[in-house]
């Protein structure tokens, strides 16, 4: 009560309206208490901590929702996050347009029907309505998916930081505004880092999704309590503040320039970029590993904390030197051959070199805000650049450029920034800072010249960027290849003479567990599933009477394997392509009989963790033949993917089998496959038996399912 009554003569009056009879009795227990004397940052902190900390809570939880129905590709996090900055852009242009347009009494009760309208979106789980067909525009679908979804919740927490502290800013002018704004960010940061720690590993995503939304409730209920504070408690005046007189109460700074937001605009959008085009090349081009999403976005947050809590973390004499090194170094890298399959300098180099660029473009952001008394217009810059960065980098560079060529460009328009910022630190400074753009110039140049001059198709979409070359004969064979390759992982690989032309190679040796499979199942006609395409290397087992069925999400994929390698047209098996996630396609077709299903959808270095769920284990279950088999390509760098799948057989009383192959012949790569099945005969064959190693379970694994799993208990 005493939340939303400014005083105790309201409260009393109030009582003898609502209980006439009981009043006498109740007058002694109403404390006395008072809006105005109540500290301001019991509302106005909590409430900003709060909103921040939802606000990127939700960013994890609604992406690992959606994230089957798109195939588990990394971009649909990239997509995610244009997504919210765009949002970010609207909730601060409200602020900005309301605090400027309308009395502060106005914007307070609107902004609380807003609040109260919002709570129609709860719980926030995305409508399996949404699902994708195959023929949508995965981006534009997921930005309407995630409209129809949070929108109108995100909105408001997003535009709740910028208003409370204008709210602050206006009532307590001596007040440290900014620092309210480094405590937004240090909860959007704990809110982030949060999810895969604490919340990930051991709670469902249905829990997940009501928790969050009980905890959007009580923000609603705090913004609206900080809203009446800012009318009715201590700084408040009678009437509304208008613009005019906040102007001459809090600052006779003059307006910024055009220029100056410019420069605003400018150094956030870079920020923005590199944050993206860092997330895009360390989770598609060195690997893709779920919780490398989080990281960057963390330590761009903590480069906002660092930056506006106080002058003493951005230093210039550190951080201008610290800047050009990587700059420099990380633009070599992009075109250094010698180290791109080498994670352990990848990772740290431009992890740790894009939080240094941010907290140069940050820190001359934080060096040059304005006075409280303008902090909307800022911060609707600020935001205006982050939607900027991000969407060229989400939107348009991957429709524009045939690789990732956006991290490149944008380290080269760092260093010109620099120069535009640093142009009053002398000739010296801004000689360096020419010097370092041009290095970069150079290394960009170099990189393009290699990726463009290297391969024979170069091309780029939202699932992938494909790239094909052809290699030198080699002595073994007396012929080269061709080769398939999706960021630094191979799909895909053909001899280019016979005989070795029809053999399939790479991961499907004899050996293998695929191999192995395929000799079992080799009488008769064989009806076979293929999830993920590649290169089509699985046709090469194709005989006269097999029914091959192909299951790929990339349309670019399904172009290079009929185009640029012959195993589909050479194959004598009749085959057929499902556009499409293979999973949301198979629960549309009706029991197919399979006598094998293998399932290699390679997302960069991992299978999407949608087809190695129980569900997904149930889906295939209904197309398998009663004597067929699965095989599980589970090949991979960083995560165990064994344990989980064989703990999902053990759930659904199937038997399982681990084969592990290392060819000493150079057409074959090693391998791990798992194989699963109803029927014990199939994988007691001696031809599968004796290349079957056990494997040492994990503890208290758990089941996983779409609601639930744990990758950190499978890190290699």
């Amino acid at each position: 009560m005493a939340g939303i009554i400014a005083d105790r003569a309201s409260l009393a009056n109030l009582c003898k309206m609502t209980m006439p009879a009981t009043w006498p009795a109740c007058a002694a227990l109403i404390p006395r208490i008072s809006l105005r004397r109540m500290p301001p940052m019991l509302f106005y902190a909590p409430t900003i901590f709060i909103s921040a900390f939802l606000l990127f809570l939700i960013q994890p939880i609604i992406a690992k929702q959606i994230l089957p129905w798109f195939g588990g590709s990394a971009s649909v996090w990239t997509t995610a996050l244009v997504f919210f900055q765009v949002m970010l852009l609207a909730g601060y242009a409200y602020c900005d347009a309301t605090t400027r347009l309308v009395g502060r009494r106005v914007q307070a009760y609107v902004h609380i029907g807003l609040l109260i309208v919002s709570l129609v979106f709860l719980p926030v789980m995305a409508n399996p309505a949404w699902k994708p067909l195959g023929d949508e525009n995965p981006s534009w679908q997921i930005i309407g998916l995630l409209l129809v979804t949070i929108g109108l919740p995100f909105f408001l927490l997003s535009s709740t930081g910028p208003m409370v502290q204008s709210w602050f800013a206006q009532s307590f002018a001596k007040g440290r505004v900014y620092r309210l704004f480094a405590l937004s960010n240090l909860a959007s940061l704990l809110g982030l880092v949060s999810y895969p720690f604490a919340i990930e590993p051991w709670i469902t995503m249905q829990h997940q999704v009501w928790i969050w939304s009980a905890g959007y409730a009580v923000f609603a209920v705090a913004c609206a309590s900080a809203a009446l504070y800012g009318l009715y408690g201590a700084g408040a005046t009678a009437e509304p503040v208008t613009p005019q007189r906040d102007e001459v109460i809090l600052s006779p700074e003059a307006p910024p320039t055009i220029g100056r937001m410019a420069t605003w605009v400018l150094l956030a959008a870079l920020g923005s970029l590199l944050l993206l085009a860092t997330t895009n090349h360390i989770t598609r081009d060195i690997a893709s590993i779920p919780f490398l999403w989080i990281l960057p976005l963390s330590l761009y947050l903590l480069t906002f904390v660092l930056c506006f809590d106080s002058d003493f973390w951005y230093r210039r004499w550190l951080f201008l030197p610290l800047t050009a090194l990587f700059l420099v170094a990380c633009a070599w890298g992009l075109q250094a051959s010698s180290i791109t399959y080498n994670v352990r300098i990848l990772l740290p180099l431009y992890v740790v070199g894009m939080f240094v660029l941010c907290m140069f473009a940050h820190g001359e952001l934080a060096q040059d805000r304005p006075a409280p008394k303008y902090l909307t217009r800022f911060y609707l810059m600020v935001s205006l650049g982050g939607a900027v960065g991000g969407l060229f980098v989400g939107l348009i560079a991957p429709y524009i450029f045939p690789d990732n060529f956006e991290t490149g460009l944008g380290y080269v328009v760092l260093a010109a920034a620099a120069i535009w910022v640093l142009c009053k630190e002398g000739v010296v400074v801004m000689g360096a800072a020419a010097g370092v753009m041009v290095a970069c110039g150079v290394f960009y140049g170099m990189q393009i010249n290699a990726e463009v001059a290297g391969n024979r198709v170069l091309m780029r979409n939202f699932y992938a960027t494909l790239q094909t070359h052809d290699t030198t004969p080699d002595q073994a064979t007396g012929s080269g290849t061709r080769v398939l390759i999706d960021g630094v992982i191979i799909h895909g690989e053909q001899y280019l003479q016979e005989p070795w032309r029809s053999r399939p190679v790479t991961y499907y040796g004899v050996n293998s567990g695929v191999g192995r499979v395929m000799d079992v199942k080799r009488e008769g006609p064989r009806k076979v599933a293929v999830v993920g395409l590649g290169a089509g290397t699985m046709a090469a087992f194709g005989k006269e009477g097999d029914q091959y069925r192909f299951y790929e999400i990339n349309p670019q994929m399904v172009w290079v394997a009929e185009n640029e390698f012959s195993y589909l047209k050479d194959s004598k098996a009749t085959s057929t392509i499902a556009m499409g996630d293979a999973r949301l396609s198979l629960e549309r077709e009706e029991g197919n009989n399979f006598d094998v299903m293998v399932i290699d959808a390679f997302s960069s270095d991992s299978v999407p963790m949608h087809l190695m769920s129980a569900e997904a284990m149930e889906v295939f279950l209904k197309h398998l033949a009663p004597d067929g088999v699965i095989v599980f390509n589970v090949t991979n760098r960083y995560l165990n993917l064994t344990p989980p799948i064989q703990l999902i057989a053990k759930e659904y009383g199937l038997v399982s089998a681990y084969i592990s192959d290392e060819p000493t012949d150079r057409i074959h790569y090693d391998s791990e496959f798992v194989l699963v099945s109803r029927d014990p005969a199939v994988l007691g064959d001696t031809r599968i038996a004796s290349g079957a190693t056990p494997v040492e379970e994990i503890p208290k694994l758990g089941v996983w399912t779409d609601n639930y799993n744990n990758l950190f208990r499978i890190l290699r």
